[in-house]
């Protein structure tokens, strides 16, 4: 028997249009076709998909982060984090190096997601 592995992470977001501007524009991400029913969109990241899923497509009373008083957070390994910097002063937007002195940067999505990018 044989097992594929890849890791699915999704964040919820309210408007999908601005989360997508941000994670292709501002992080330079790439979209990736996915014959899902969910509304939102798709992004491979080595092998790590993400999917952005619009808030009102889920279903049911679920427990987030949100509802808790805190950001939701996720951590990416990135090859070129320098680029990524030099891009997000080019938009002009907010970001935070790791107070540790180890290469990384926080940035909050338009949706207020943590996003920790790292130097892969």
């Amino acid at each position: 028997m044989s097992i594929t592995h890849f890791l699915h992470a999704t964040l919820l977001v309210t408007h999908l249009e601005a989360a997508q501007h941000f994670y292709e524009t501002v992080l330079g991400l790439k979209p990736v076709e996915r014959n899902l029913s969910f509304a939102g969109a798709w992004y491979q990241i080595g092998v790590v998909q993400l999917h952005l899923i619009v808030v009102e497509a889920v279903v049911g009373d679920r427990v987030n982060s949100q509802r808790l008083g805190r950001n939701r957070h996720i951590a990416l390994a990135v090859d070129d984090l320098d680029a990524i910097q030099q891009r997000l002063e080019a938009f002009n937007h907010a970001f935070q190096p790791s107070a540790s002195g180890r290469p990384a940067l926080f940035i909050a999505d338009p949706d207020g997601n943590i996003i920790e990018l790292l130097k892969g």
